[in-house]
């Protein structure tokens, strides 16, 4: 499990508080997270004079990647933008670049320091700067369902199945998501599954079901189903959701057997804030719109929706638009918001009348951005992220599938 080394405090109502701003220790959390206590004040006027000048300063040493849901403030100071995957692939393509300020959440951190070599150092501005998906899938969890499986005789003999289980009818694969932890991906590896992304989902499900006869999906339970239903022809009566939370994950062992795939209990908390109600209303409000949505969203609005696709796929379908049509788009605020900005003869606007960042997204602003860069620049790295030798291992086979899909 990837650790980040910090010293415990008493814990108390008012290190609870400082905790929640990003300040404070809790090794105990599941990140580890140990914040800074002294960031620049948010209303300091030269916040973007001292972030240029420290990354001058820092040339070639540092490249900074910022995810697609990161405020302005912070992607102006980005040297490549992009989703989850794009940022690892960018990050490991830079070997020479001795600092990786990554600019997302904590799981996409993670995933540039198993793609990048050894001696680089890849680093998270604010260590609480998590996702709520990721953390919905616990490896003990994990651990757990997946020994309830191998004892009901659906796991294969290659992934700890019992050795009468040989006929592929029996076996299932384990899928995760790429917003999902290092241990899970490194789960993943270690029974030879996969890791797939909203883009290549249908590609990693088809591989999956060629080699097995069930698809075990972890964590978003949405982007299982609606590739599944959708893109594959599934019903919805081959997909069981498992709670983790709930002995034998609330399901009977018959559900199980005959389930073609079985839904891990996860969701995104921005996307599944969209509901069928907001295509409605936007249609009502707005004759002729066109809505496009995530993937991640519930599976009666992708139904609703127009289009359907990752956050990639968004963008180019804004950016080829012709002037004049109108999008409302399912999407997290910030790239909205900024595609908005971008296309002034297209009306463009969020789905939902809700306000809706991604509040852990977020956490990464232009202050914990100025103090890390200006941290690397006095010689003191703050906030490395490091997967332990043996999770980066598995996971990186789970990566590397991924990479050979055809």
């Amino acid at each position: 499990m990837a650790r980040v080394t910090s010293t415990w405090t008493e814990p108390s109502n008012t290190a609870t508080a400082l905790l929640l701003l990003g300040r404070g220790s809790d090794p105990a959390s599941e990140r580890g997270v140990d914040c800074p206590g002294d960031l620049p004040a948010p209303s300091d006027p030269g916040l973007v004079a001292r972030a240029t000048a420290a990354k001058a300063a820092l040339g070639d040493r540092v490249f900074v990647l910022g995810h697609h849901y990161q405020r302005d403030e912070v992607i102006q100071f980005a040297d490549v933008t992009g989703d989850s995957f794009k940022l690892a692939q960018q990050a490991a393509a830079r070997p020479d670049a001795e600092f990786i300020v990554f600019c997302g959440v904590h799981f996409m951190a993670e995933s540039a320091d198993i793609l990048t070599t050894p001696e680089q150092r890849v680093i998270l501005p604010d260590l609480a700067a998590g996702c709520s998906m990721a953390d919905m899938a616990v490896l003990g969890q994990v651990e757990t369902a997946w020994e309830h499986f191998q004892d009901l005789g659906i796991t294969g003999p290659d992934r700890g199945g019992k050795p009468q289980n040989e006929n592929r009818r029996n076996d299932i694969v384990p899928v995760t998501y790429m917003n999902s932890s290092a241990d899970i991906k490194g789960f993943v590896g270690r029974n030879e599954g996969v890791v797939c992304t909203s883009s290549n989902a249908k590609r990693a499900l088809d591989w999956s079901f060629e080699h097995g006869s069930k698809v075990f999906f972890l964590p978003d339970q949405h982007l299982g189903r609606n590739t599944a239903v959708l893109e594959m022809g599934f019903d919805l009566d081959d997909c069981v959701l498992y709670d983790p939370h709930k002995p034998k994950g609330g399901l009977t062992d018959e559900q199980l057997r005959d389930a073609r795939m079985i839904l891990w209990r996860g969701h995104c908390s921005v996307h599944g804030r969209f509901t069928l109600d907001s295509v409605n209303d936007v249609r009502e409000r707005v004759p002729g719109v066109n809505v496009l949505v995530h993937p991640e969203c519930k599976h009666e609005v992708v139904q609703a929706a127009d289009y359907v696709g990752s956050t990639e796929y968004i963008i180019r379908a804004l950016d080829a638009a012709p002037a004049g049509s109108a999008w409302a788009v399912g999407t997290e605020l910030n790239l909205v918001r900024r595609m908005a900005l971008a296309h002034p003869d297209k009306q463009i606007m969020f789905l939902d009348k809700t306000v809706c960042y991604c509040s852990t997204m977020n956490r990464i602003d232009l202050p914990h951005l100025v103090w890390t860069l200006e941290e690397l620049v006095a010689g003191r790295v703050p906030n490395v992220i490091t997967v332990d030798d043996e999770t980066a291992k598995y996971a990186r086979v789970a990566l590397n599938q991924m990479l050979a899909l055809p």
